[in-house]
């Protein structure tokens, strides 16, 4: 009799009603017998979609991802209360059920596509090679990723290269390998992912890993190895030369808008020129759609209590900081995009610009439901897709990486984040503006501009920790922040106080998590935890 592979039983649940959509669904797919199992070509790619499915779980990009885990860091914080006492207002426990769900979540993603990279060189099965080598990219380049998803936030984790198809605790007993070792997997995976990922042009959306994304993922690991706590500095040269390989294929170009890339997210446009990689969601949360979209909007939005299909309903867990605010430039149009300048008011519910206030009262504006045009709209979750790499970011890596390797900035360096700082304020790309140029920086002064930047393109993007960390900046920042809260007692005001006054110098990594200690017996903690 056949056996069901427990761990193949969700591989299926993300299937293609069209060829741009990972996570459509094919109900009478949803469970494999593994005696056939990658046998066939439709059963790679439905293997493969299960490896992207994990990037849309309720524990990463699908919900906690989304303003619920303290990323926002100096940039924003958490506030919606079923949050408060946990890793969202850093309140950290290593028994926090988000951390756990945030851990194990990666490691399914790394075993699917593990199980992937074990059948996709079987010879038996009839495929057109130039495909079976970009599933082989693709699921190098996922498993890559999802090494970068647990390096960067727990350091040093178990590495897993073949598949785990027992649940055996003998099986489990894997030791911790060094941050290095880590990021050594994530460099190998991501690079081979290269060689065998088609370009962008070739593909239907921004949804699928190609060349720009596996080159822009590799100028960011190098990035994070260059800064704390590893310091290999030799590294900003290699980011500047993955950055340079997506600017030289003449496939990316900016949005003349800032505000039409998250319009695009909301609409399910793929503008690949600018969006190089994202998060797909679909859907309404109905019929077929129930397990497709995501909280794009829903967690990070505007706050609207009421269930109105015009607005759409959102938490607003994430509020920014006054820094954040003050860090724009007049002229800057991100700004009341990136930081919502209204919010909801009255019965029914109308916009209302604010007049004063705080900026800590505010909200995220950048995914703003009232972009989406899918009717009705759902309560529990969005069609909107979450960017991971922008060809903003690869200029502004560029950049970062030019002034580090060569301790100044070059003309080239200059132009990257020129490129970036008139499109925020809403001029031509490609032509030199006086105003909103910089140039004659030194070395300290172009690295102080890099860090706003950032902060100005990036924020609410999940990017920020991670930038402070290995910046060395996220304790001294997060105290910063602390004494610009103002005095009060309005319920945002306490979550701002406890956000940035719990964090500590630990809180540059999480704890691993109690259950998988208990599982793993050969794991050692993260010190102070």
């Amino acid at each position: 009799m056949k056996t069901i592979n427990r761990l193949s039983l969700l591989f299926g649940l993300m299937l293609s009603l069209s060829c741009n959509k990972i996570l459509d669904v094919k109900p009478e797919e949803y469970i494999i017998v593994a005696d056939d199992y990658y046998k066939t070509e439709e059963q790679l790619n439905a293997a493969l979609r299960g490896a992207y499915a994990i990037l849309a779980d309720g524990t990463l990009y699908g919900g906690n991802i989304l303003g619920r885990l303290g990323l926002e860091a100096d940039e924003g914080y958490e506030s919606y209360s079923s949050d408060l006492a946990t890793v969202g207002d850093y309140t950290v426990f290593a028994s926090d059920t988000k951390i756990l769900g945030y851990y194990r979540s990666v490691y399914r993603g790394i075993n699917r596509a593990n199980l992937l990279l074990e059948s996709i060189d079987d010879l038996s099965i009839k495929i057109d090679q130039a495909e079976r080598n970009h599933i082989k990219g693709q699921a190098l380049f996922l498993r890559g990723y999802y090494y970068l998803m647990l390096a960067s936030k727990f350091g040093g984790v178990p590495v897993q290269l073949k598949a785990t198809r027992s649940a055996k605790t003998e099986d489990l007993q894997i030791a911790r390998s060094s941050l290095k070792e880590v990021y050594s997997v994530v460099l190998s995976d991501l690079q081979a992912a290269a060689d065998l990922l088609k370009p962008i042009t070739q593909v239907s959306a921004g949804t699928i890993a190609t060349k720009s994304a596996a080159w822009g993922m590799l100028a960011r690991t190098c990035l994070y190895m260059a800064g704390q706590p590893l310091n290999e500095t030799d590294k900003y040269a290699e980011a500047a030369i993955w950055a340079k390989k997506v600017m030289e294929t003449g496939q990316h170009d900016l949005n003349a808008s800032y505000q039409q890339v998250f319009v695009n997210l909301a609409t399910d446009k793929f503008d690949t020129k600018e969006s190089i990689f994202e998060v797909d969601f679909w859907g309404n949360g109905t019929g077929i759609y129930t397990n497709t979209g995501g909280m794009v909007g829903r967690n990070n939005g505007i706050n609207y209590p009421a269930d109105d299909s015009n607005i759409g309903y959102s938490i607003g867990a994430i509020r920014p900081s006054a820094w954040l605010y003050e860090v724009y430039e007049s002229t800057d149009q991100r700004r009341d995009w990136a930081i919502a300048n209204y919010y909801y008011t009255g019965t029914p519910r109308v916009k209302t610009f604010y007049t004063g206030g705080t900026p800590f009262q505010r909200y995220c504006g950048k995914f703003r439901r009232e972009s989406e045009i899918l009717l009705p709209k759902s309560t529990t979750s969005t069609p909107q897709n979450f960017p991971l790499l922008r060809y903003s970011d690869v200029l502004l890596m560029y950049a970062e990486a030019i002034n580090e390797s060569a301790h100044g900035p070059n003309i080239e360096a200059n132009e990257a984040i020129n490129q970036v700082r008139r499109r925020g304020a809403g001029l031509p790309v490609k032509t030199p503006n006086a105003q909103a140029d910089l140039s004659g920086l030194l070395y300290d002064d172009f690295k102080a501009e890099i860090k706003e930047e950032r902060a100005r393109e990036f924020c609410f993007e999940a990017l920020r920790k991670n930038d402070l960390v290995r910046w060395g900046d996220f304790y001294n920042n997060m105290k910063f922040i602390l004494g610009q809260v103002p005095a009060g007692t309005s319920s945002y005001l306490v979550s701002a106080r406890a956000y940035y006054g719990n964090a500590l110098p630990r809180d540059i990594v999480w704890p691993i998590p109690t259950y998988e200690m208990g599982v793993n017996r050969k794991l050692i903690q993260n010190v102070g935890w």
